[in-house]
């Protein structure tokens, strides 16, 4: 489920602070992109040809137009 979902902001922002603070590893999947964007520091995306692994926040990921040729070259199977 949804980490952030039928949380209020003042829950959904202690539970950001919290997660941010954890020196340990975490690993999720959201479909809310602030929370992925305020949390992830590292975005590893699986496709059906490979796996894509690179340290950088959601919104660095996705504005990298070369990852994003990667990206659309191993769900395309090139």
């Amino acid at each position: 489920d949804d980490p952030t979902n039928h949380l209020d902001l003042e829950s959904i922002t202690a539970l950001n602070n919290g997660l941010i603070a954890f020196k340990g590893t975490i690993l999720f999947t959201s479909h809310d992109h602030q929370f992925v964007q305020t949390i992830a520091n590292r975005i590893i995306e699986v496709t059906p040809n490979g796996v894509i692994d690179k340290e950088a926040t959601y919104d660095e990921f996705l504005e990298n137009e070369e990852l994003q040729k990667q990206v659309d070259a191993m769900y395309k199977g090139q």
